[in-house]
């Protein structure tokens, strides 16, 4: 069993390098950029390149799967991130929750565009905004939603690449959609872990029981109570995961022959009903504390 704890995520950036040239040559035909991450862990599901990429540009997040992560946590990384610069809400992209106040925090965060629009005998620009996020954060449902069921395809913008795509939300604002994938550049295996966790990446990439072994442990530490509920388990808090999970698979019946427990079987079962909420909401990452 100590294996769990040697294994590593093999990440691969792929078209890392056209992304990041697509996005810089287009930011000059933008206002403002909206960054989409995972309300359950905003640090892990940001790429740290898009500050620097994005720089000089008003930046609003959306901590998209709200409804998953613990609201308490939430809105204190929405203070976090208010306190760091950027504007930021807590949205659901799938059931639209959150969405209707987005175009009006455009506005207050384009306030100075819109003015200087208007002193330029210009009141009925369109303001123009990049919509960025890694893979599996929602990007793609939040430009469905916004957009509606007929995704208003806008002509193409004069010294924007043509692969880009505008789409018209309505109330005088259009949203870029990037193309390609952003994939976060990092080192830290804890990161790894957290996004396989929400699945950003492929299970086939890590091995399904290390991967519910190290959520195990991050559940025990974080939110025992609702490990203890989910699967009636009790007194383990001086256990390591794979003990637990153990524990978990042979409370819900997943043996084998001679009694051992299926812990694959038990594994992908655990994630799915992490993914799916069903653990209740809670949040794998805590905005850092001001020293």
């Amino acid at each position: 069993m100590g294996d769990f704890q040697k294994q590593t995520v093999q990440w691969f950036p792929g078209h890392m390098a056209k992304t990041r040239r697509l996005i810089k040559e287009s930011l000059k035909s933008v206002d403002a950029v909206t960054e989409i991450l995972d309300a359950r862990i905003p640090l892990a599901s940001r790429n740290p390149e898009i500050g620097e990429i994005t720089a000089g540009k008003p930046r609003i997040i959306l901590l998209n799967k709200c409804d998953v992560a613990d609201e308490k946590v939430t809105a204190q990384w929405i203070n976090y991130f208010k306190n760091n610069g950027c504007e930021a809400m807590a949205v659901d992209c799938r059931s639209g929750k959150g969405l209707n106040k987005y175009n009006d925090l455009i506005r207050k965060v384009l306030a100075d565009k819109i003015q200087a629009n208007n002193d330029r005998g210009m009141p009925g620009k369109a303001l123009r905004v990049m919509v960025v996020g890694i893979p599996n954060t929602g990007k793609s449902s939040f430009i469905n939603k916004m957009a509606g069921r007929v995704r208003a395809k806008v002509a193409d913008q004069p010294g924007v690449t043509r692969n880009n795509q505008w789409f018209n939300i309505g109330n005088g604002i259009e949203l870029l959609d990037t193309p390609g994938v952003l994939w976060p550049k990092f080192d830290d295996p804890v990161v790894g872990d957290k996004l396989a966790f929400i699945g950003s990446v492929k299970d086939a990439v890590m091995d399904i029981e290390t991967m519910a072994v190290r959520l195990i442990d991050v559940l025990r530490d974080g939110y025992p109570q609702m490990l203890a509920d989910r699967y009636k388990i009790s007194d383990f808090e001086d256990m390591q995961g794979w003990e637990i999970l153990e524990m978990i698979g042979r409370k819900r019946g997943m043996l084998i022959s001679g009694g051992e427990v299926n812990t694959e079987r038990a594994s992908v079962m655990l994630l799915d009903e992490y993914r799916g909420g069903k653990l209740g909401r809670l949040s794998l990452e805590f905005p850092p504390k001001v020293k």
